[in-house]
């Protein structure tokens, strides 16, 4: 039952954070925000994410359904119901996020393009709200189906998302906005409220 629930929440995932998400930017910019990975950086990043996500959402339900034993010590009722309501939260959490960028939503970055830098509602409180609602998903069907490939998958989606963002849309929003990202980036955490902000650059006299 888990697992299918599990695979229910990512097929949700795909639909409202994917598909509907893709068609709302296009009806309201012309354009559907999807742009391909350029530079390595970006593909080794984006592919660890995508891979981490695609572990804990088929490969580890399938394989719970196949057998594959869970890990004892999180095998546990409310653990698994936690599982559930993270996930699901998760969802709805990415979803707004993607809404509130606006025409600035991109797939990843386009070095040609030089979206607006958002800084309101829910960027007010962490930099990188898709991320962290997608790492909040994959942590809930980990908990929901919680095996070795699931906790595989876990791992792997957060570190991509490190990876995302460090070695390639920080660099490149340094490059756009200058002095208006580093004094965001330098009172905002990057993932959570408080955690991974930069150091203010002294002023000058």
């Amino acid at each position: 039952m888990f697992a299918l629930i599990a695979l229910i929440l990512f097929a949700a995932t795909l639909v409202l954070d994917g598909l509907v998400r893709i068609r709302i930017q296009r009806h309201r910019t012309g354009d559907s925000g999807i742009r391909v990975p350029r530079t390595t950086k970006q593909w080794l990043a984006r592919g660890t994410f995508a891979l981490g996500f695609l572990l804990a959402g088929i490969a580890a339900p399938v394989a719970e359904l196949l057998g594959l034993p869970p890990l004892l010590v999180l095998d546990h009722l409310p653990i698994r119901v936690t599982g559930i309501t993270l996930a699901a939260t998760g969802v709805l959490a990415a979803f707004r996020a993607q809404l509130a960028m606006g025409p600035s939503w991109r797939t990843t970055v386009d070095p040609t393009e030089r979206p607006a830098l958002v800084t309101h509602g829910v960027f007010a409180i962490v930099r990188n709200p898709i991320y962290t609602s997608f790492n909040v998903i994959v942590l809930g069907l980990t908990l929901l189906v919680p095996n070795a490939i699931a906790l595989a998958g876990l791992v792997m989606n957060i570190a991509g998302s490190h990876l995302q963002v460090r070695l390639v849309e920080e660099p490149y929003l340094h490059h756009i906005h200058g002095h208006a990202y580093h004094e965001y980036a330098a009172r905002v955490g990057r993932f959570v409220p408080g955690i991974g902000r930069l150091r203010a650059k002294p002023q000058r006299h």
